[in-house]
Formats: C-alpha cells, structure tokens, sequence
C-alpha cells in the first residue's frame, strides 16, 4: 500500500480530508499547507485544522471550499459534495489567481473569498479575540500547519510541488503585476460573478524563469 507522506503530514495536524487535498494542491501545483488552510477557514473555523464537507452560507457553499453555487455552476452538481472533487475546483481556482497576482499569496487569498486582492473579505473573530481579515485568518491557519505563514508563492508545475518556504526567494524578484490573461475565476464566495472556471494548462517554471532572467540584466 502506498502512503502519501504529505497527506500524512496533513492528517497529522488535524486536516480532515487530507487525502483529497493533497492530491488536489498535487495536481495543481499548490503548496498544499496553504490549500488546506482554505478548507480550515471556509468550513473548520478559529483554532481547528480541519473543515467539513458540508452546506453553507444560507444554502449557497458548497462542500469543503464552500464553493458558491451562485456564481459556480459547479457547485450546482452532485461533484461539489464530494470532497475531492470540490478540493480540485478549488485548488484550480487558487491556482490561477497566484499566476495572475504574481505569487502574492495575501492578494489571491483575497479575490478567493472577495473577487479583489485588496478586499478585507469575510471576517474571523478567533478565541484570542483576534478579528482578522479572510487572508490573514487563513494565513493564521498556515502558521498553525507550517510554523510560519507564506510571504509569497508562485503556483508550479503538477510535477514539482514545492513549499511557499522554498519559493519564497525566487518570488522576491517578481513584479507584483497581473500579467495579461483571460477573465478571472469568479471568487468562492461573497462576490458578483465574472467567468466561469475553467481548468488552463501553464507553464509556471517558465514564468519564474524569465522574470528572474530580465530583473537580473
């Protein structure tokens, strides 16, 4: 039987489904510490690891990311109930919003949850008394699985993974400008809808590579 050590790691802090998670932050080249904080702030809450699979936010969320049926025609299916599935939806969205913010974690933490990287987005009063911010309520989380939150990541290829740690000083080079791309991803919650979501192939180690390349000349 093969184990997934980083599923392990996950399971070990308290993450619920974190087969299904790391699988997903796998496949999608996320640091899966930081897509698990998401499932801890969108269905655990203050001072837990782990989330639910469950239905929320008045009947819209849906499953583990809470992935808003208003604007999400996925969460309209029978997949957005199944843990995996919702972990990938979210996991792609993620994704995509780190590309187009060059890695700025804070910023597609932000237009996750509120559709803008400056939004405060939902509020998280934590038993400290702490009423952070949406992004700096998952970054708490992060803090909680890794020791220290991520400065900055930059989405990589499925087949090299790599942590938001050992990012860190290649992502230091970037500018910290959208790069032109197509529409956005409508956010998880709490937003009007943009576009639909749909799954894009990138070559993210190509991105770091040239950036880094013109900021050294």
């Amino acid at each position: 039987m093969n184990i997934d050590p980083v599923a392990s790691r996950l399971s070990a802090e308290g993450v619920a489904y974190s087969s299904a998670i790391a699988g997903a932050a796998r496949r999608h080249g996320v640091d899966p510490k930081l897509l698990a904080a998401v499932a801890a702030q969108e269905t655990g809450g203050p001072d837990t690891n782990a989330g639910r699979n469950v239905v929320g936010d008045g009947g819209h969320g849906r499953g583990l990311f809470q992935i808003d049926d208003r604007w999400h025609t996925f969460a309209n299916t029978p997949a957005a109930m199944d843990p995996a599935k919702n972990a990938d939806y979210a996991a792609g969205m993620l994704s995509g919003l780190l590309k187009c913010y060059g890695g700025n974690v804070r910023e597609a933490l932000s237009a996750y949850n509120a559709g803008s990287p400056t939004a405060a987005g939902t509020r998280t009063r934590w038993s400290d008394g702490s009423d952070l911010s949406y992004a700096d309520s998952v970054l708490r989380h992060y803090s909680r699985l890794d020791g220290e939150p991520p400065q900055s990541t930059v989405a990589e290829s499925p087949a090299t993974v790599a942590s938001a740690a050992a990012l860190q000083p290649q992502t230091q080079t970037l500018q910290l400008m959208p790069p032109a791309m197509p529409p956005l991803p409508a956010p998880a919650n709490h937003a009007s809808p943009t576009a639909p979501y749909h799954r894009q192939a990138t070559d993210y180690l190509a991105l770091l590579s040239t950036d880094t390349d013109e900021n050294d000349s």
